[in-house]
């Protein structure tokens, strides 16, 4: 990929976004990969002087979301309004710097949808046909592919999702799914009519061969994306059916825009809340300056390697049916694995943003995540105990002890000021002139490598007080000018690192600002000492990290995962893959036997079974586990058992769970269900020689 001008007198109005998080869950250290890389290349280039902008948003719409909502018995809005919130405090929290923040549930959102559905419709670019598609006779709406499981048509799998197989990797229409089943309510799925509208994607083959090979995309992306063109460029299925929560098409009433139209417009809209916000009339933003056909500005999307086909594809053909400019790149990134594996509820290393900044430093995760990023589309991977060590070692050890091992001589024998000439003037030019390579690191998102460098000169800079040794001078009578001399070469090496780290480390950056007493750095400012100049008393910048701190964040998570909600028979949950949006349940954590035996089965009886008013799948149960003792248990299974017929007969449950305060009281325990979904659950044990509190082994 061409290397833009990375010279600070080249000004450059430059656009940053990274992919929408979905408005339905937390966010955890996996999406922050993307947001703390976006964040530093962001916060470098305005270091650099350049009139550059970072916007996110909330994706908020969707059929997750709508469904979400409705088992909490909240409204979409309500929820979305209160994970919005959610959202923008962990990033915040972390150290994002978003210009702008904003939801695609937004007016904004709504006009400039329309405005791209309508241009690309007026072109022909959008046609409708009828199509056949899977019905939920139970809930009165459409399925999505991924609210369908079955077992594969190709391998025979069971409870796989209706658009492809995890177990073969096979790709098929969920009408092809054997012995379907709604993930919603257990039904069995009807195929019916519809009339759908299709973005004619194949219209813009040959702009699209042309974009991807034109410098934009990184190598093996483009080469991923010729895979699509030797298949085909097929139509995209724009709108889905009612009930749906999202934007209703102007001309199509019952008919709403698919998430993944809407999702990206996101981008547009909140620089469009941007540019009509104080800030942004402030500062004269112009949105045809940046979005509009012919713009010489540089917009640039940072996001997971899971969603390339549609920002890469689709994204750049609507915009260009619509009229307005395509993105100067797409930089993509790989995943988070932490220790080696897959993040693990289980063993508390899937953690939420929330319980990381309940323990540890934000800036230390930027920092360790800096340090591996580079970039291709690799996954990185979080090892706990060299996070630790890395932390200690470079921030702690080499960075922050510079200044430490010089700030107190500058205090205590010169009133805090420093000497007015440095006596290596040579060693502050070399160290000066090496912010050249760092910067075209930056630039290139060669983070690790930009980290790397500047770890090898906190070494070069350690050695230099080593060698003078300031606690021995100072003990020494008549070389105060000396010392003082050396303690000003050393701060003034540790201000050009500090700066170097700024993106990387914004709040320890601010912090050694206060304690210079300086103006917030920038990159041309670095070239010159600070000289004659008097500084506050050093305050400690980092701390290490203990093994304690990272126990603690591992067992919080654990704590996490067994206060969570399970779902309820008939339910299905949702997961993400760090790139922003919704995507397959994974398989289930597996367990040892250790924590297996540590689940306590038990028959019970079931004393009593009534409805729960204002639920509409659930059943109240009294359990008799024997000895007088009884617990109170809410079950999904409303829809597959008549209470009266409950009544007397017995059940499995787990007897130690931990109780759940739910909207309609407390849970005691979890009855043991079996079978699909909605009619179809089996709860019920054999009579036969079973009696109200035995174990089951």
């Amino acid at each position: 990929m061409t290397l833009t001008d990375t010279s600070p007198n080249a000004r450059r109005d430059i656009l940053i976004t990274s992919a929408l998080p979905y408005a339905n869950g937390p966010i955890h250290i996996g999406h922050l990969v993307e947001y703390i890389q976006t964040d530093i290349w962001a916060r470098f280039q305005k270091l650099r002087g350049h009139n550059c902008w970072y916007v996110c948003a909330d994706d908020a719409h969707g059929t997750p979301i709508m469904l979400k909502a409705r088992a909490e018995g909240i409204t979409p809005e309500v929820l979305i309004a209160r994970v919005g919130a959610e959202h923008q405090a962990d990033f915040a929290d972390f150290r994002i710097g978003f210009d702008n923040y904003h939801s695609t549930h937004s007016d904004e959102n709504r006009y400039c949808a329309t405005l791209i559905y309508e241009r690309n419709r007026d072109k022909g670019h959008v046609t409708a046909r009828t199509i056949h598609q899977a019905f939920d006779p139970v809930e009165q709406m459409f399925l999505p592919d991924r609210f369908i499981k079955g077992e594969c048509p190709k391998c025979g799998a069971a409870d796989q999702y209706g658009d492809n197989c995890e177990a073969c990797g096979a790709s098929y229409s969920p009408a092809e799914l054997q012995n379907p089943r709604s993930v919603v309510s257990g039904a069995v799925p009807e195929q019916r009519e519809s009339e759908h509208l299709f973005f004619r994607l194949a219209d813009f083959e040959p702009m699209l061969r042309e974009w991807t090979r034109g410098g934009g995309l990184q190598e093996q992306v483009a080469n991923k994306l010729d895979e699509w063109f030797d298949a085909g460029l097929k139509e995209w299925d724009i709108s889905r059916d009612a009930p749906y929560f999202g934007f209703e098409i102007p001309d199509h009433p019952g008919k709403f825009f698919y998430v993944w139209l809407d999702a990206p417009i996101g981008y547009m809209a909140s620089f469009k809340h941007l540019c009509e916000s104080e800030r942004g009339r402030a500062a004269g933003l112009d949105f045809d300056a940046f979005w509009g056909k012919g713009s010489q500005a540089e917009l640039y999307h940072f996001i997971g390697k899971d969603i390339i086909y549609f920002h890469a594809l689709f994204w750049p053909a609507m915009l260009h049916g619509a009229d307005f400019r395509t993105p100067t790149a797409i930089f993509a990134h790989g995943f988070l694995t932490v220790d080696g594996q897959k993040m693990s509820k289980s063993r508390g290393t899937f953690i939420k943003a929330r319980t990381y900044l309940d323990h540890l430093n934000p800036e230390y995760l930027r920092y360790y995540f800096a340090a591996k990023l580079g970039p291709g589309v690799d996954d990185i991977d979080l090892s706990l105990d060299d996070f630790q060590a890395r932390v200690n070692a470079d921030l702690v050890g080499k960075v922050v002890n510079i200044a430490s091992r010089t700030a107190g001589f500058i205090t205590k024998r010169f009133g805090g000021r420093l000497a007015a000439e440095l006596p290596e003037a040579g060693l502050f030019e070399e160290f000066a002139a090496a912010g050249q390579g760092i910067a075209e690191a930056y630039e290139r998102r060669e983070f690790s490598r930009a980290v790397r460098d500047i770890m090898a000169l906190a070494d070069r800079a350690n050695q230099y007080i080593d060698e003078q040794a300031p606690w021995v001078i100072a003990k020494q009578d008549g070389r105060d000018a000396e010392l003082q001399g050396i303690c000003t070469q050393g701060l003034n090496l540790f201000r050009l690192l500090i700066g170097w780290l700024k993106p990387i480390l914004p709040g320890t950056a601010e912090a050694a600002e206060a304690f210079l007493q300086i103006e917030p750095l920038t990159w041309e400012a670095l070239s010159e000492p600070l000289l004659d100049h008097e500084i506050a008393k050093f305050k400690p910048l980092m701390t290490r990290v203990e093994p304690k701190h990272i126990e603690a964040v591992l067992a919080a998570s654990k704590e996490d995962l067994a206060a969570a909600q399970q779902p309820t028979a008939g339910q299905s949950g949702e997961t993400d893959t760090g790139g922003g949006h919704p995507a397959k349940d994974p398989i289930a954590e597996t367990i040892d036997f250790d924590a297996f035996a540590k689940v306590d089965l038990r028959i019970a009886r079931i004393a009593e079974a009534a409805p729960v008013e204002g639920a509409d799948k659930l059943l109240q149960l009294t359990l008799d586990l024997g000895g007088g003792e009884t617990r109170n248990v809410f079950a999904g299974i409303r829809k597959a058992y008549d209470p009266a017929d409950l009544e007397g007969r017995l059940t499995v449950m787990v007897a130690n769970l931990a109780p759940r305060k739910m909207r309609f009281g407390v849970s005691e325990g979890m009855v043991l269900a079996a079978g699909p979904g909605g009619k179809d659950v089996f709860i019920l044990s054999p009579d036969a020689g079973a009696e109200p509190g035995m174990k089951v082994k």
